[in-house]
């Protein structure tokens, strides 16, 4: 079907970018090979755009962010001239918030939907909830008329918790999601809708934000940024129908750290001081985690004062810190920890050499089978730091190490640490220990990650 006349909404915030056509076809493009799924727009496609042509459906939302991003909010189908469907154009504050949860779940089990739900984008204008406005979304939740639930049905799923972060740590989010999901779909999600006394529906809206958290932890590991984000929102809402600010803010620090990692520093920035707002109703301990965000994510955006600054109120209140009370997922912050976040300061900041120092202490801590991942990963970031320090035989010896363990997990961010691995190496193949790594690592690394 021809358009109808040239997209004057479309025109509108394209001239609002100062971009040129290659520039918003190049824009469009990163965000796809972000998604998993690499598109070729060249201008001609742009200019078809302007004058009215559609975008073929599963690209519109790669258009929209690419011009979220660029205008830092977010632009919606209406605000770029594309058709809304009455399911898009349906208030989310209408849904019933265990619905949303089930739906987005079985989708998670789904093989057949998987892969798309994995190449969902990162969007880095995406809209947090307030305190107040989860509060009011939770609130939605009703109670149906069935068995009531009490802390048995809690302290199950907190076990379930426990066991799946420990499968997590040590093999990778890979492997474990999909029974993740499908215990939060079977399992936590009916709970929801279950009479409860008051004390018992708080403890169990709190198992399951700390369960949704987890779930999107998953999902950052393997890759999959816009499902993760999803997760991340309803572990949001469950937290403030709980009333439990610390659930609260450590999602806030987790969407903080997906978007540091990701490449989009001010929006990790923006996250990680809205997870510090409330920082005098969490623990020290929960605190020591948010001003290290903080600091990384300052350092990230080269606000060098603000991010040492953080980092001197994270190693002040450490000795303080305790075990966090109930929560699975939370860590006792240690040395190790602050050590990683310094080694990630100084790498924003340019100082490599330093980088490789801190993570040396990072790694310290991170011995036994149940860090597995994290050890996979801060061992192929050191090799990676030593190799750009020009300790190139130094960083083989710590890529090998990484090597030898990298077969026990199924992790996408491991993943990507091979990727740079391999492409780190390419230029130094002359040398022997350079050529030896990359040969043994071919036989190791799966075919659609090695070079060939």
């Amino acid at each position: 079907m021809p358009p109808s006349g040239p997209n004057t909404e479309l025109e509108k915030i394209f001239q609002e970018t100062g971009w040129t056509l290659r520039q918003f076809a190049q824009a469009v493009n990163r965000a796809a090979t972000e998604a998993g799924a690499p598109t070729r727009y060249r201008e001609p496609s742009i200019h078809q755009w302007l004058r009215g042509h559609l975008p073929v459906q599963r690209v519109r939302p790669l258009v929209l962010e690419a011009l979220s991003r660029k205008l830092g909010r977010a632009i919606s189908l209406a605000d770029a001239g594309f058709p809304v469907s009455p399911t898009e154009a349906g208030s989310a504050a209408q849904q019933d918030l265990v619905e949303d949860l089930i739906a987005l779940g079985r989708q998670d089990m789904d093989p057949s939907r998987r892969t798309i739900l994995s190449a969902s984008v990162f969007s880095a204008t995406f809209a947090v909830p307030s305190w107040a406005e989860a509060v009011e979304r939770s609130s939605l939740v009703t109670s149906h008329r069935f068995a009531r639930i009490g802390t048995s049905d809690v302290t199950l799923i907190r076990s379930m918790i426990r066991h799946f972060s420990q499968l997590d740590h040590a093999m990778g989010g890979k492997v474990t999601r999909p029974s993740a999901a499908a215990f939060l779909v079977n399992n936590v999600a009916p709970l929801l809708h279950a009479p409860a006394k008051e004390t018992v529906r708080s403890d169990l809206l709190s198992a399951a934000s700390e369960f949704c958290y987890l779930l999107g932890y998953m999902a950052v590991d393997e890759g999959a940024h816009g499902l993760a984000q999803r997760y991340y929102s309803k572990a949001l809402e469950l937290a403030a129908g709980a009333g439990d600010p610390s659930l609260y803010c450590l999602t806030l620090h987790g969407m903080s750290s997906q978007a540091v990692n990701a490449g989009h520093a001010p929006a990790a920035l923006r996250l990680a001081n809205a997870a510090a707002g409330p920082a005098q109703e969490v623990s020290v301990n929960m605190r020591v985690h948010l001003y290290a965000q903080q600091a990384y994510s300052a350092a990230a955006v080269h606000h060098k004062t603000e991010a040492f600054s953080m980092l001197r109120q994270a190693e002040s209140s450490l000795s303080k810190a305790e075990p966090e009370s109930g929560k699975s997922v939370v860590g006792l912050a240690n040395p190790g920890l602050l050590a990683y976040y310094r080694a990630q300061v100084e790498y924003s900041l340019g100082n490599v050499s330093r980088s490789v120092t801190e993570m040396h202490e990072a790694l310290k801590p991170l011995r036994g089978q149940g860090r597995l991942r994290r050890r996979v990963l801060d061992t192929s970031r050191l090799a990676d730091r030593q190799c750009q320090s020009g300790l190139l035989e130094e960083a083989c010896a710590t890529w090998g190490l990484a090597l030898k363990e990298y077969s026990h997990v199924r992790s996408g961010r491991c993943d990507e640490q091979m990727r740079v691995m391999f492409a780190r190496l390419r230029p130094y193949l002359r040398n022997p220990h350079a050529r030896s790594l990359f040969e043994r690592a071919r036989d190791v690394v799966p075919r659609h990650i090695a070079p060939r």
